[in-house]
């Protein structure tokens, strides 16, 4: 008896290949493998150390792409909290702006940043004195700021040279000050991807020096921004490639872990490119996007009062 030949079908075999190819590319693009390692970590930690932890997981964002209104053109970057006066501040690269915002998205005061290239980071220090990185000219400076402040001048804030002169446009962009141990993270884009640390008494560096940090967490694309939560002293790092944000211990080891893609924590979008985060005392998230998307996570999807 002859058996009867079944059709060759090598489109399927193709399609198939197809599939699997960019199933694998889909993985290594969005680090789903990495995700996986977080995720099991993350549910093996202890409830004490939970407890003592950010926790991320518990986070749902409560507002999510309101529009900085006149920012669309300027590329915001970075997000910084200011305890004093209960509000943020973002950067713009493409008209070189210092913008102070609410706790509710909207914008209260822009402040002109002269002889600025690419701003593309910020953090509040001691006594409301800000530190601004322009990553095209790999620098570092720190003003004074007042109520009444409405330009600054980067030669006045005695630019700090970062290093890495051949890194364009994937050098410097995190920062944040650490009030407990007194010094300011700063967090390199990629290509490597690194944290560093400079001492610092809140007015001015101490240090010449850049003290390269663990990061046995930062399995991301790139790393947009930095964030330290002034209550446990970890830190949250912002991936925009990796639609991540992750948080650290002060070992560098991953704890807890958000996807930023849509359906997830309470989004219903994806946040398009996400280049800032800050944590205010109550323990909120805030995070810009570009063009100039605001989002706000709350910890179990509580809204809080207004701030003003």
């Amino acid at each position: 008896m002859h058996s009867l030949a079944l059709p060759r079908r090598p489109w399927l075999s193709l399609a198939l290949a197809g599939s699997l190819a960019a199933a694998v590319a889909a993985i290594n693009f969005l680090h789903w493998d990495d995700r996986s390692l977080l995720w099991f970590k993350e549910h093996n930690l202890p409830s004490a150390e939970r407890a003592a932890s950010i926790w991320l997981p518990g986070y749902r964002a409560t507002l999510q792409g309101k529009a900085l209104a006149g920012l669309e053109a300027g590329e915001t970057s970075d997000l910084a909290y200011n305890p004093i006066t209960g509000t943020l501040f973002t950067v713009t690269g493409k008209q070189p702006t210092l913008v102070e915002i609410s706790r509710q998205g909207d914008v209260l005061r822009r402040i002109s940043l002269k002889g600025f290239s690419n701003p593309e980071g910020v953090a509040v220090l001691e006594n409301g004195n800000v530190a601004v990185i322009d990553e095209r000219r790999r620098n570092l400076s720190i003003f004074e700021l007042n109520p009444l402040t409405r330009e600054l001048n980067l030669a006045d804030g005695k630019p700090f040279d970062l290093g890495y002169p051949d890194a364009g446009n994937k050098g410097f962009e995190g920062i944040a000050w650490d009030p407990t141990q007194q010094r300011l993270l700063l967090g390199k884009e990629r290509n490597p991807i690194a944290m560093f640390s400079l001492a610092s008494n809140g007015k001015q560096l101490l240090s010449s020096v850049l003290q390269l940090l663990p990061d046995h967490g930062l399995d991301m694309r790139n790393l947009s921004a930095l964030s330290v939560d002034p209550q446990t002293g970890h830190i949250l790092a912002l991936s925009a490639q990796s639609y991540l944000l992750l948080e650290l211990d002060e070992h560098g080891q991953a704890l807890s872990f958000i996807s930023l893609q849509g359906g997830l924590n309470g989004l219903n979008k994806r946040i398009p490119r996400a280049e800032g985060v800050a944590m205010d005392e109550d323990g909120t998230i805030y995070m810009v996007s570009e063009p100039n998307l605001f989002y706000v996570f709350n910890k179990d999807g509580q809204a809080k009062a207004d701030k003003g």
